[in-house]
């Protein structure tokens, strides 16, 4: 059943090219199992007639932290998750200011927000924050940032995201074609292939587009115009991101987590992963301590 549920998760995240293997051992599950990598091909042939190229998502913390601050950013109060995740007693955050928590990474963007707030009766805003837990790890949150009405508190929770663009801001929806093409079904198999070979290196663009039936130029192009990227960028970006998650999600070794995501030296992954986010691997808040 786990491989069900998996491929359950892989088609709801837009990898339709993810495919049950078969298993002997139990009839009904073979069966279900034939009846979704049927449901994954026919989507995958559908959307590849339409001329899109689908984008992958990823799955997001569930988790909610929701603080109460003064006029003043002092927190005057927080939820029971607060503690739990971000690693302070309840002592500890009755005498904090929120500015406290902040990350170097984040102190001109909080900075920014601190002046709009004081500025602006009904402001509302949603970003990215990176605090500093009790433990002083980094963990990356979106919040949504609000002024109450007819009081001067100020409420800030991370958002409860269930899906991401696993694209970011690379994948460009508005540069999608007009009508069905054969590029756009190659373009879409050399993603799919990228996604599901992160843990290897990336062949050439010539031996890639010699696999796929293209040629460079048309690669090159294809990637350009459909996700505003190069081949190797995009893939880059796409092991990192993995190898974030792999990071706040498991108790995954670094260095493991570092070839796991295809790369060959854990030092050649320290400084790709510190030159994306501005921090390294190790100060990122992890489910247990290694």
């Amino acid at each position: 059943m786990k491989n069900v549920y998996r491929m359950l998760f892989e088609l709801a995240t837009g990898n339709l090219a993810y495919r049950i293997e078969p298993t002997p051992s139990n009839d009904e599950i073979e069966k279900l199992s034939s009846v979704l990598n049927t449901l994954g091909l026919t989507l995958q042939n559908t959307i590849a007639k339409s001329g899109y190229v689908i984008p992958y998502y990823n799955y997001q913390s569930v988790i909610q932290n929701t603080f109460l601050l003064g006029i003043d950013f002092n927190i005057k109060s927080f939820n029971a998750s607060v503690i739990s995740n971000l690693s302070y007693s309840p002592d500890e955050l009755n005498k904090m200011v929120f500015d406290e928590m902040i990350a170097p990474q984040s102190a001109d963007v909080w900075q920014s927000i601190k002046q709009e707030i004081l500025k602006d009766v009904e402001y509302h805003s949603t970003i990215q924050l990176v605090l500093i837990t009790g433990n002083k790890k980094l963990l990356p949150l979106h919040f949504t940032i609000s002024k109450l009405l007819m009081s001067n508190e100020i409420l800030i929770t991370s958002l409860t995201t269930v899906l991401q663009d696993s694209l970011g801001d690379t994948f460009n929806s508005n540069n999608k074609p007009t009508s069905p093409t054969k590029d756009s079904a190659i373009i879409q198999n050399v993603y799919d292939y990228i996604l599901n070979n992160l843990e290897e290196p990336l062949p050439p663009l010539k031996v890639l587009a010699r696999r796929f039936g293209s040629n460079e130029f048309k690669l090159k192009e294809g990637f350009r115009h459909f996700f505003n990227t190069s081949i190797y960028q995009l893939y880059n970006n796409e092991r990192l991101k993995k190898a974030h998650n792999l990071i706040l999600q498991t108790d995954i070794s670094l260095k493991e987590i570092s070839f796991l995501c295809g790369f060959n030296s854990y030092l050649n992954f320290y400084k790709a992963f510190k030159k994306k986010y501005r921090y390294a691997p190790s100060e990122l808040s992890r489910k247990t301590t290694l």
